[in-house]
């Protein structure tokens, strides 16, 4: 019997929607079984969060078990009262998380369980500064320690946070910056290796945190993270995937096109998947027309994938370099992600002759180019390949070419 899925429709998925990652669960489950701390690596879209709602929803029985969001968390602070709300749904440990911060609690008149988790929030800040959140945090851990449950603790967008902390709003790597992300990294490697075997760790991101970490010179703050490196769908899950939403929505793929849709994706990323797959479905839907061929694929990639709704899903991709690289030098790398897009392939002359043209204040444009490079590679965008360096998504390459390309001339073409 042909499987069947919905789509799926916002940030993540879980159970039936969860396609095709059966032995990453399993393997992330034995190794927090097993007591490991965990750093969940993969380029954007690739599922990540799934995957811990997923594990969390599977071992919910045998653990306490809290998400953990920092999307919008800008300092050690923040953190604290993010964890400190995610144990409002356990008594226990929230009656003793309030017995912690009883004191910001004194001015409420009225039941604490009716405030709303932003009125919560703010109560919870207004007992934290600078000085007491680290002990703050200490006694927190230890109350998790203390479940009767061994607790997995899922901590989202560490790296968002953490690169806050490190360049501010005006994106420069200060003294007290990195002395202030080496205090809250140290902080939490402390409390993982204090707590090994009752508390276990996920750390993930929508930008990759080594990078962040080595420019402040904190990578070591994390080695006690084992990698877990969550790769594209192939082929076979990939086809699989689009079949069983085809079974569920009554389309009918016809002459493998399945095979050519995936092909010319190049990089099985599982939403770039699904996202075909709603272009082709709302295709079918308006012209009354449930049949799809190979001959049709290129036209909605080329006028859906790449067009306007694709760019604005595209466009994260280019919002997250930023972030992490700063205004400074994403000029550099913009022209290097261009360059890789026009002429297919980034060779060492071809470097060599881009960084001709720049200059910057307080580094070498070399020390500039490898850690854009670092930062291309671990986080998807282009891996080594053809003598140099490839877009490792064929749709993030045509993307990238329709959007900046056009008026691009090759380096080493140019003066002829």
């Amino acid at each position: 019997m042909q499987k069947k899925l919905v789509q799926a429709h916002g940030n993540w998925v879980e159970g039936d929607r969860f396609w095709d990652r059966e032995s990453d669960t399993a393997l992330m489950i034995e190794k927090l079984d097993e007591g490991a701390h965990i750093l969940l690596v993969a380029q954007r879209r690739m599922g990540k969060t799934s995957l811990m709602k997923e594990v969390k929803r599977l071992v919910s029985n045998r653990y306490t078990c809290l998400f953990v969001d920092l999307q919008k968390a800008s300092t050690a602070e923040d953190a604290i009262v993010e964890i400190s709300i995610a144990l409002r749904p356990h008594t226990t440990l929230w009656g003793k998380t309030k017995g912690l911060f009883s004191n910001a609690f004194t001015m409420i008149a009225g039941n604490i369980e009716e405030l709303n988790l932003g009125e919560i929030g703010i109560k919870l800040r207004a007992g934290l500064t600078t000085g007491n959140w680290s002990e703050k945090g200490d006694s927190l851990f230890s109350i998790l320690a203390g479940s009767e449950q061994p607790v997995l603790l899922l901590i989202d967008e560490v790296p968002l946070m953490v690169n806050r902390m490190l360049k501010g709003d005006d994106f420069k790597i200060t003294s007290e910056r990195k002395a202030k992300v080496d205090e809250f990294m140290s902080w939490l490697r402390k409390n993982s290796l204090a707590h090994q075997g009752k508390i276990r760790i996920v750390l993930s991101g929508s930008i990759g945190f080594e990078p962040i970490l080595r420019q402040a010179g904190l990578s070591a703050t994390i080695n006690n993270f084992q990698p877990f490196d969550l790769k594209p769908w192939d082929d076979v899950a990939a086809i699989g995937c689009l079949q069983a939403l085809a079974a569920e929505y009554g389309i009918q793929f016809k002459d493998g096109v399945e095979a050519v849709m995936v092909k010319r994706l190049g990089c099985c990323i599982p939403h770039h998947v699904q996202m075909f797959f709603s272009h082709v479905y709302d295709r079918c839907k308006r012209r009354g027309r449930m049949e799809f061929y190979p001959d049709e694929v290129n036209d909605i990639y080329e006028s859906e994938m790449l067009g306007i709704r694709g760019h604005s899903e595209l466009t994260h991709y280019e919002d997250r370099l930023k972030l992490v690289l700063g205004p400074e030098i994403f000029t550099l790398a913009l022209e290097i992600l261009t360059e890789t897009a026009v002429t297919g392939c980034l060779t060492r002359s071809t470097l060599a002759a881009v960084q001709n043209g720049y200059e910057f204040e307080d580094r070498s444009t070399l020390s500039a180019s490898e850690e854009i490079l670092r930062v291309l590679e671990h986080d998807g965008y282009i891996k080594p390949g053809g003598g140099g360096y490839v877009f490792e998504s064929y749709l993030l390459q045509d993307w990238w070419k329709k959007r900046y390309g056009y008026f691009h001339v090759p380096v080493l073409e140019r003066g002829i």
